[in-house]
């Protein structure tokens, strides 16, 4: 009985308890204001001195300029890249900056990255040897910046903070409004195979001739975005979104073994260093022709260069106007066709580099797509404003910076080539082309707000697809 009188009192205490536990609070929506049929004036900006009501900037508008000189070297049989750069940071706010923010993308690939706390995590149901052995046994890839000094120009170490993907440099005094402030950084880093553990640049490693095919783009410390709106935009780089940069002037050296064939952003000053006098003479008859690509290097070079690997260096000198970015690519195994473009008042140049494995597909359409890209989005939008747009054949991706992009496509081993890897190569170098309007020229942060460049771009890629 004792028993059964316990039982009863602990399932009344039980009941009781239950009973005064408050029932659980559906999650309420963030908005609190739930009408299909409200105004939207509450959740816009309120109208400034910077931005006015109709979204056109105002009469205090501005924006930051960032300018680099940089001097870059490849060493491809370690696959390496170090660099030095010169920044000059002009200040158009109204108010002094006390310190400067830089994004650090390729610490990404850096061993202690935090990046893969966010991605999903799951367990594979299958693994290839190689694929279990790197992601369980081997130590992992060394990626990210080695900096070897930040420096001011006088030549004095600056303080700086690196956090993840960021880096903060701390000033002597405030950078008052109106003024620039130049300083120097020296860095290096490990260039990861983006086919084996991904990246949106990196290299492609040809096993039949032992080559590699590099894309290389995030490839050095880049000023953060600075506005009247939320300050310093340093949101951390972890893979998946994308960009928000100043807009400058870049004057770029990139050495490479002397066998190589390259393209990058800006204009290429001391094309007669770089080519031969034959090659020359095509790039020139290139810029005459409107109907269709004239080869410049052509697959029988590019075979015999591949087989080279010279010991020599060339410099490849870019100069670029007005760009928030800058990407290069760089192979002995590039052959390399363009032709020249007719918009309303001026001429531009279309481009492509690819390897013999992309052939015949890529000789046959990737520079015609490039043409009729910036033809019909010039037509709905506004006139391209850059001397040129570069298509790479980079399995496995699509990836635009100013005036480059890397797109994905190529014949299988025997040849063959699909409707579907045709027309989805077409439509990604559509697309990858298109977005050196939006956002490269149409400038948005695409690190918060990527339906902004990526739905107008899509609308424009639909019409060019017609």
């Amino acid at each position: 009985m004792k028993k059964a009188i316990c039982f009863l009192s602990i399932l009344g205490f039980l009941q009781a308890t239950a009973q005064d536990t408050p029932p659980e609070q559906k999650r309420q929506p963030g908005h609190y204001d739930t009408n299909k049929f409200s105004q939207m004036y509450d959740l816009m900006a309120t109208p400034n001195m910077f931005r006015t009501a109709s979204g056109a900037p105002g009469p205090a508008y501005y924006q930051q300029q960032a300018d680099y000189k940089m001097n870059i070297e490849l060493d491809d049989k370690n696959t390496k890249l170090y660099g030095t750069e010169t920044i000059t940071y002009h200040n158009n706010a109204p108010e002094g900056l006390e310190y400067l923010w830089l994004q650090l993308d390729q610490n990404q690939k850096d061993r202690a990255s935090k990046s893969p706390l966010v991605d999903s995590q799951k367990m594979d149901p299958a693994y290839t040897p190689d694929n279990f052995s790197r992601r369980f046994m081997e130590e992992g890839f060394d990626g990210g910046f080695k900096i070897e000094y930040v420096r001011d120009a006088a030549g004095k170490p600056m303080k700086y903070t690196i956090n993840q993907t960021m880096m903060r440099i701390d000033l002597p005094k405030p950078l008052k409004s109106g003024e620039k402030i130049s300083f120097s950084i020296k860095w290096w880093y490990n260039i990861n195979n983006y086919r084996v553990i991904g990246g949106r640049s990196g290299y492609e490693h040809f096993d039949k001739d032992n080559n590699n095919l590099y894309v290389i783009a995030q490839f050095y410390p880049r000023m953060a975005v600075y506005n009247d709106v939320e300050g310093w935009q340093n949101m951390q780089f972890w893979g998946a979104g994308e960009f928000a940069l100043p807009f400058g002037n870049f004057e770029v050296n990139i050495t490479v073994p002397a066998d190589h064939i390259m393209e990058g952003t800006g204009d290429l000053t001391n094309r007669a260093e770089v080519l031969t006098k034959e090659q020359l003479k095509r790039y020139d008859l290139a810029t005459k022709t409107f109907d269709k690509p004239v080869v410049i290097v052509t697959q029988e070079e590019a075979e015999r260069a591949e087989k080279g690997f010279s010991d020599k260096k060339k410099t490849w000198k870019f100069n670029a106007k007005n760009v928030r970015d800058f990407g290069f690519s760089t192979s002995r195994k590039f052959i390399y066709d363009a032709m020249a473009v007719k918009l309303t008042d001026k001429s531009v140049m279309a481009i492509s580099l690819y390897p013999k494995e992309s052939n015949p597909l890529w000789g046959d359409v990737s520079t015609k797509v490039v043409a009729h890209t910036l033809k019909t989005y010039s037509k709905y939008t506004f006139d391209y404003p850059y001397p040129k747009a570069i298509s790479i054949s980079a399995e496995d991706q699509g990836m635009e910076y100013p005036m480059i992009c890397w797109n994905y496509g190529r014949p299988d081993e025997k040849g063959f080539v699909s409707d579907r890897i045709k027309y989805g190569m077409m439509s990604v170098i559509i697309h990858e082309v298109g977005h050196n309007f939006f956002p490269m020229i149409v400038n948005s942060d695409e690190r918060q707000w990527s339906w902004m460049d990526e739905g107008l771009n899509t609308f424009l890629q639909y019409l060019t697809e017609q």
